[in-house]
């Protein structure tokens, strides 16, 4: 179990943060100075530290440089609020991995630990021969279709042309792209994220370009984009093909003329940075329903790489079981049985990696004395991807067929969200508006997320 040392003069927010990563299968320590934070961590062990970046006596940045001294390769992450972001791009100058803005959910907080618990960049050992490092091993696969992408991927990380990166959810689309980043000249700078589908249009533009002071009404200080952010390093736009018209003509200016206008501002920044766009829908097919614009199509296409869905590599299904038994076992060493295993096997997995993943998490959860069988994994019968909607469907609307499915697909997933949106290839944010605009419209009963 991996140790996580959460540094804050917050009483409250030490407790939540601890208590969501415990119940994500992390050991977490809490302390609430940058002082007590050396004393935990004079003793090792630890593979992370979330640490506040205003604290009495001594700073995160401080801390940060403290511990970049006494535990050299040990990754920080700072934890700020907003108006003081300006104070988290200079600490991941000075080295810390990656910042939280604050306030933050549960889910962003654990994607970016696990995000960075399993970066390409902490695998990385320098070889004596001078040959080419040894490259993220975390990528767990034989299957030739993805050795040949990740060999295409290492041989074209140290150029700056953007990377299309097209798959089905769940195939491992931003892990690659970690890998990228990982197996470049970029490495020692920022790998920065963000997902083009969970935000609406407005905060989109503010979080990828940036903004000054007044730009509009709650504007109270400039904050920088994820453009500037990321500026030296490697910026990751997730779901590129949701991204709105308007925002797609500013994209490209952006790939074209290297510089960024933030909201509000009198003068353009210039960046350099490389983008790595992913989409789970093939961008031709809204190309040429007009959803998508032609040139930002090129100029995001020139090196496309298709990911492989699992079923297509069924060959990694027993690697990828082990994998995440490591991962996901606590103080007892995890297994899966023989029954269990073949199941796994003959099933179609429309969730791919992610999905599996989650089974074997679940599994582990259910397992008595460290050995998963077939009941701690079963699936649905029918595949979340096909549900049982899809009967009887002549003479209803398009709008009642996609609330059928939704509400399908969520029944199936015991209102769990994440989960459903996942199956259904939205963001979570599309299908929490879904969801508003039916109870609006019919006043259904819906789970909590």
């Amino acid at each position: 179990m991996e140790r996580i040392l959460v540094v804050d003069d917050e009483r409250a927010l030490r407790l939540a943060i601890s208590e969501t990563l415990e119940r994500s299968g992390f050991a977490v320590t809490v302390v609430d100075s940058g002082a007590a934070a050396l004393t935990a961590l004079a003793d090792g062990g630890f593979a992370l530290v979330l640490s506040d970046m205003r604290m009495p006596v001594m700073t995160g940045a401080e801390l940060l440089r403290t511990v970049q001294e006494r535990h050299p390769g040990l990754p920080m992450v700072m934890m700020t609020a907003y108006g003081t972001v300006e104070d988290a791009v200079q600490a991941m100058k000075a080295g810390a991995r990656d910042f939280l803005t604050k306030p933050f959910s549960p889910p962003d907080l654990v994607h970016l630990v696990r995000n960075i618990l399993r970066d390409p960049s902490a695998e990385r050992a320098a070889p004596s021969d001078g040959t080419r490092p040894r490259i993220e091993r975390r990528i767990v696969t034989k299957a030739p279709a993805l050795q040949r992408i990740l060999a295409v991927a290492a041989g074209v990380a140290a150029s700056r042309a953007p990377i299309l990166l097209e798959g089905e959810s769940g195939t491992g689309k931003e892990l690659v792209a970690r890998y990228i980043h990982a197996a470049g000249p970029r490495r020692p700078q920022p790998f920065v994220a963000i997902n083009c589908a969970a935000l609406p249009r407005d905060l989109l533009e503010s979080e990828l370009f940036g903004h000054e002071r007044g730009a509009f009404t709650g504007a109270a200080a400039r904050k920088l984009g994820k453009f500037e952010l990321a500026h030296g390093g490697t910026l990751l736009l997730d779901e590129v093909s949701e991204m709105e018209p308007v925002l797609q003509a500013k994209l490209l200016r952006v790939l074209q003329e290297h510089e960024v206008d933030r909201v509000g501002g009198l003068r353009p920044v210039a960046i350099d940075v490389r983008v790595i766009a992913t989409t789970n829908r093939p961008l031709r097919g809204l190309v040429a329903s007009g959803a998508f614009r032609r040139d930002l199509y090129y100029r995001l296409n020139v090196i496309p790489l298709t990911l492989p869905p699992l079923r297509a590599r069924r060959e990694d299904i027993d690697a990828l079981i082990d994998h995440f038994c490591r991962r996901f076992a606590t103080d007892r060493p995890l297994t899966v049985d023989a029954a269990a295993r073949a199941y796994l096997k003959r099933q179609p997995w429309p969730g791919n990696v992610r999905e599996l993943e989650h089974v074997i998490e679940r599994g582990a959860l259910l397992s008595t004395a460290g050995i998963i069988t077939a009941a701690d994994v079963q699936i649905d019968e029918e595949p979340l991807s096909e549900p049982a909607v899809t009967a009887s469907l002549a003479g209803l609307t398009v709008h009642e067929v996609e609330r059928r499915l939704i509400m399908e697909t969520l029944r199936r997933t015991n209102n769990n969200r994440s989960r459903a949106a996942e199956m259904l290839g939205i963001s979570v944010r599309t299908l929490r508006n879904k969801l508003a605009e039916y109870r609006t419209g019919a006043g259904d009963s819906l789970g909590a997320a």
